[in-house]
């Protein structure tokens, strides 16, 4: 991941992959290894739009709204992909999947909610890693597009 972000033009996040000490497949368990708020972290959630792998990259404090997004990007379903589509589409397992270093470019959503950060938080490729980004670096690397995903969940995030 860290040869993949630095071709991105991403060398402060290339430098700085966080290897962690328990997996965090969840954006509660990343934000407290992190000691960073839940919001800060930017999950990589797969759904399928129309058949069609999306990515949406949200906030750790959002829930993502479906239908928001199927509107957003024009679908007539937006579902919850499964383990085997999720990795298909970005080489990775689920609890891991990098905002990049796909197999294939994959449409992005990126949670506007992000953008209120100095620091984000995404996963590196694996449950243990993660790098620090920002919002406008996210959107940049990602090729992604800035929207509003979804509404604040107190409990566990996007999860």
């Amino acid at each position: 991941m860290t040869r993949t972000l630095a071709e991105l033009g991403a060398p402060t996040a290339s430098s700085n992959v966080r290897t962690l000490e328990a997996a965090a497949r969840t954006a509660v368990d990343a934000a407290a290894q992190l000691g960073v708020d839940v919001a800060q972290i930017a999950n990589s959630l797969i759904f399928a739009a129309d058949g069609e792998p999306l990515l949406v990259l949200a906030s750790g404090g959002h829930r993502v709204d479906t239908a928001k997004v199927a509107a957003l990007v024009g679908a007539e379903r937006v579902d919850r992909a499964t383990p085997e589509f999720v990795r298909t589409h970005t080489g990775f397992a689920i609890g891991g999947v990098a905002p990049v270093g796909h197999p294939e470019p994959i449409r992005t959503l990126v949670d506007i909610a992000l953008d209120q950060y100095d620091e984000v938080w995404a996963a590196a490729g694996h449950p243990h890693t993660v790098f620090p980004t920002t919002f406008a670096e996210l959107v940049r690397i990602t090729g992604g597009e800035p929207a509003e995903v979804g509404a604040a969940s107190p409990t566990d995030g996007a999860r």
